[in-house]
């Protein structure tokens, strides 16, 4: 069932590859997850297909919004669970070290539709101030094993 096995317990982190303001996420992520755990995968990957159709991503009459993040937390596991949204960088905020997690709970003080509002501010006027990218960016050698 585990198709995912290289998580090791790590986050999956689910991006739009294509989106700019995304990939400086990504990056950005990258830096400061010293203790690695997170795994990196854009929505485009097939190898993640059918982790999407099993959680209602995509499928007949579903559509993927490349607008919205999601972390898989045990992946392919029966325990697996989908993050979305600003809970979903709550999850990555408390997987980095110090001070990021006190960030993350900060946060998520903050009542979830108003979390979500903000975000959903955010990913609407993403390609206002990012362009987007006419295919993914290949990563460095280093941060290669990072991503599926």
């Amino acid at each position: 069932m585990n198709d995912l096995g290289e998580l090791d317990g790590r986050l999956l982190v689910v991006f739009d590859g294509r989106c700019g303001f995304c990939n400086r996420s990504v990056r950005w992520f990258l830096r400061r997850d010293r203790l690695d755990r997170l795994r990196f995968v854009p929505y485009e990957s097939p190898r993640i297909a059918s982790l999407l159709r099993r959680n209602g991503w995509a499928g007949e009459g579903t559509t993927i919004d490349p607008s919205t993040i999601i972390v898989v937390r045990d992946a392919g596991l029966p325990a697996e669970t989908v993050l979305v949204r600003s809970n979903a960088v709550i999850a990555v905020l408390n997987e980095l070290q110090s001070p990021w997690p006190a960030l993350g709970n900060l946060v998520r003080l903050i009542p979830r539709p108003l979390r979500d509002l903000g975000y959903r501010l955010v990913a609407r006027s993403r390609f206002t101030f990012f362009r987007r990218l006419e295919s993914c960016p290949i990563p460095t050698a280093t941060e290669r094993a990072r991503f599926l």
